[in-house]
Formats: C-alpha cells, structure tokens, sequence
C-alpha cells in the first residue's frame, strides 16, 4: 500500500491526471440524452464524498427512495449506476446482457496478483463461455447434479457428527463440509479431517483476494500505472505483496489439478469437474489453463472466509453464509424450526435421515430453504457489470465503461414485493387459501444476465440438504447463561459478501433415535 510521502511525491502526476481528465470534459461530445438522476457531486472529484464505504446497500436504498429504480453518481469521470428495482436489473443485465456482462478490472487483485483469469473478475468473451460451458456440464442441470447427491449428503450427515460432538464450532464445521464438497467435485479429492492442503491454500488465496479487492486499500486501483513502478522503491510495498500474493494463487489453481491429472492419468479419477473436462482429451496448453481455471471457479471459494471480499466461488459463498443464517433463523424463530420439523417427521418418519430424494415431499422445507436466500441476503449488491457500448436505458444515457450495481438487498426486501420483509417466514412462498406465493428469490439473489452464478442448482442443494438433515436431528434454541436468555442480534456484516455476525446458540439431538441416526457410519 502507498505511504502518504509517496502520494504526495504523486501530487504533480495526479494534477496533471486530473487536468487531462477536465479538458476531456471540455472537448467531449454532447450527451445523447440525460444520465440517471443521483446526488450532486462536487467540481473536479464528482461524487467521491458519496460513495458508502459501509453497508452500501442501505445508501443505495435511499437514493432508490429519493431519485427512482435507477440512480447515477460520477468519480473523475467513472460513472456508476444503481439498481433499485428487479424489472430494471433484469430489461438492463437480462435483456441487453450482451453490452451489459462485462467486468471492471482491478489492477491489484486482477492485474498484479493474478485473479484476472478468475471466473467473477473475468473480462466477458470466448474465454468467459468456455469457463460456463465447462462448468455447466458439471453441475449447470438437475440430471448432472444427480451424480453428486450421494457426495452432498455423506458430507451433510459428517456435518452433522461434528455438530453433535462440538456444536461451538458452528461456523468451523459449515466452512468445512462446503470444502468438501466442492473439492469432491472439482477435483475428485476427499478432504481430511483437520488441517487439509488444499483447503489451507484456499483459504490463503482467498484471504489475498479478499484484502486487494477491498475498495480503496490499494492507490494503484485508482492510478494503474503505478503498477509499472518497480518493487525497490519507497511506498511500493504493494507490489511485494503483490508477488507473494501471486505465488500463493497460482499453487491454489495448480496444486489441486496436478493432484487431479495424477488420479486420471492412474485411472483411479472419479467423476469430477476435471475428470470431465480431460479424460479422453488431448488438451494444448491454452485448453489446460482454461481448465484448471474452470475447476477453479467452484474450489476457489470452497473454504469461505467472512471479509470485505468479492469471493471467488458465488456458489460456495452462498452455501456458507446460507447455512449459518439457516442456525440463527431457526434460534430466533422456533414456531418456524416447529412447522418444519413436523413436516420431516410426517414424510420421512424418525428411522432415517431426510435425502435429496425427498425434496419434492417436503415442500415448507423447500420454501424455508427459499427464505433463507431472501432474508439474509449473501452478495447484497452482487458483483459489479460494466458496460462495453454506449446505451441509452429509459431515457438515460448509460456511457460505455458504466459501472452497473444491482441493489439486491433492496430488492429482496422491498415491501411492495414481500409483505413484513424483515420477518422471516417461509409460508410467504406457499399458496395458501388461494394467495399466491410471493416473488421467487432465487431470480434475483444469484445474479443476472450472463453474470448469473453457474452453481446455482448446486448452492440450493447443498443448503436444502443441510436443512433437511439438521432439522430433522437437532433442536436449535437460544443460550442460557446465569439463567438469562440470549437472542443473537441480527446485523449481518457489512462488506460485500455479507454474513451473520458470530452468535451463540444451542444444538442438542432431539431424541436417542435421533443421535443414533447421526453416529451412524457415513462413506463413500
């Protein structure tokens, strides 16, 4: 990170940047029409005091209230929109995706780091589909997911061992069957029960992509060219961050996939992301870098970690973050933890656990899983789009390289969509005397567009399987301490993935037969 005598050493380069920039704004072309209407910004910087560095989603919201469904602000000529309404996001993002999908590029996370070839900072292209294409075979249909259900539901039922035996370390043990899994199906690779290679490296990539994708940590986002600027000199300590950083990614895309070759090439391989993309395949180079990046795209994110990150897997940030919201919500609203596992022990019965197999007989528990995604909404204003062409959108001039940040927060609980939106209830999306459900939340809290996160078939079974199977075994309620109960305060994170703060809660086994069916013995 740049010290402030550097900066100041940078004052006649950035005066210079800015003088460059006002001329531009002299001898630029006339506007085809109107931007968006937004807060007024200040001569020379724009709207740099404007911008919500803290639980964006909520000033977001109040632009929304104040300006309509789509709101525009201006940094030294970097235009951004906001999204405040879903039939906005989805005629811009859905319906115009093909000017509308790229992505803003980072020079420290992308650039020097490395994850530029990651699946969410991506620039939209060949390459792009090629990592969709790839990743869609696997896990992109309920017919190809099928072949992992036994996968999800063995590491389910080893979560729920953890949980019985230490259920303090909640979060520890939803971080590291989400790991499993996705390493199962990337790679082929079963993970060990404490201290797994390939998880510590996960979690050591994604610590770097979570603090160089922090806005404002690093001055190079905003002056590129300093990535030019070689490592000796005084306040470039960025770039030999930047380095190690670099070393520690490429051992996570490369590490996992060399152990994958290995398996195939041993003709021990299971079915796996890589195992589909290259047996029988005589890849070149380019093919090979495309594929251990694809497998990427799901591991990356396998071992979740809680920050101010724009997180490498959508799908496995979801299934983390879901799960755990999954254990507050259950605390903080028994009638609701009743209801459901009334349902299970009617359709399932107390002398097995619930399995994939049984999603279409437990629908409340289908729409628990539903309200959890809205509720405690995982990316509340998703991942940023950029515009790749001039457009003009209801009567705004979008300018081409526009930053488009979809509020879904806001959309997820706008009253006028989902009646007492704060409340979580889950019969809010069953018909019931003749009401109908309320808007479907998974068309809007995985993405849009051709940005739409791929694993999104694989998050909600991962999350469905979780609540199935803890419901139907745990009863989760409120700690007691020096006789006097403790509710969890619901105040999720405030950075761009968002999750519950850390809370307290008890799970014990419901029953004898119930502690039986978790000890039983759970194999591949």
């Amino acid at each position: 990170m740049l010290t402030l005598t550097y900066v100041a050493w940078l004052n006649p380069i950035c005066l210079v940047g800015i003088g460059v920039y006002l001329l531009m704004r002299v001898f630029r072309k006339k506007n085809p029409a109107p931007y968006p209407p937004g807060p007024p910004g200040l001569p020379l910087v724009g709207n740099v005091l404007d911008i919500p560095q803290v639980k964006p989603w909520l000033t977001f919201t109040k632009w929304g209230k104040i300006y309509g469904e789509i709101s525009h602000v201006e940094v030294l000529g970097q235009h951004t929109i906001v999204l405040n309404s879903v039939k906005t996001a989805m005629d811009m993002l859905d319906n115009k995706s093909t000017v509308y999908s790229d992505r803003p590029v980072f020079p420290m996370a992308g650039e020097l780091v490395g994850f530029k070839d990651s699946l969410p900072l991506l620039s939209y292209g060949g390459r792009f589909r090629r990592y969709r294409k790839n990743l869609h075979r696997v896990i992109g249909s309920r017919a190809a997911l099928d072949i992992y259900r036994p996968i999800m539901e063995i590491e389910t039922h080893r979560f729920l061992k953890r949980v019985l035996t230490t259920p303090d370390q909640l979060q520890e043990h939803i971080r590291h069957t989400a790991g499993a899994i996705i390493l199962y199906i990337s790679y082929g690779y079963e993970v060990k029960e404490s201290s797994d290679p390939f998880i510590n490296i996960a979690e050591r990539g994604l610590d770097s992509f979570s603090q160089t994708t922090t806005p404002g940590a690093f001055m190079v986002d905003y002056l590129p060219f300093l990535a030019k600027v070689p490592e000796w000199l005084p306040g470039a300590g960025f770039k030999r961050l930047a380095r190690e950083w670099h070393e520690i990614v490429q051992e996570m895309v490369s590490a996992p996939y060399k152990f994958a070759i290995d398996e195939i090439a041993a003709g021990d391989a299971p079915m796996s992301c890589t195992s589909a993309m290259l047996e029988g395949q005589t890849l070149t180079a380019e093919e090979h870098d495309i594929a251990r990046w694809s497998a990427q795209a799901l591991y990356g994110g396998g071992s979740d970690t809680v920050g101010p990150s724009l997180h490498i897997s959508h799908t496995s940030v979801i299934t983390v973050s879901a799960i755990y919201s999954l254990f507050l919500a259950m605390t903080l609203f028994p009638d609701v933890q009743k209801k459901a596992q009334a349902e299970i022990d009617a359709v399932v019965g107390p002398d097995r656990l619930p399995s994939l197999a049984d999603r279409a007989s437990l629908p409340y528990i289908e729409a628990l899983v539903k309200e959890v995604l809205r509720w405690n909404v995982v990316a509340p204003i998703g991942l940023p789009h950029r515009v790749t062409e001039d457009d003009v959108h209801d009567g705004y001039y979008i300018p081409k390289g526009s930053i488009i940040i979809p509020n879904l927060w806001f959309m997820l609980h706008n009253p006028e969509t989902y009646s007492n939106p704060s409340q979580f209830n889950p019969e809010r999306f069953l018909a019931n005397d003749g009401k109908k459900p309320e808007t479907e939340p998974r068309t809007i809290c995985f993405g849009f567009g051709r940005r739409i996160c791929t694993g999104l078939l694989l998050a909600e079974s991962s999350i469905w399987i979780s609540a199935a199977m803890s419901l139907a075994v745990f009863d989760i309620s409120k700690v007691v301490e020096n006789g006097v109960e403790i509710t969890p305060e619901v105040d999720p994170s405030p950075f761009t993935i968002s999750h519950p703060n850390p809370f307290k809660c008890s799970i014990r086994a419901r029953s004898a037969k119930a502690t039986a069916l978790i000890q039983q013995d759970a194999k591949y």
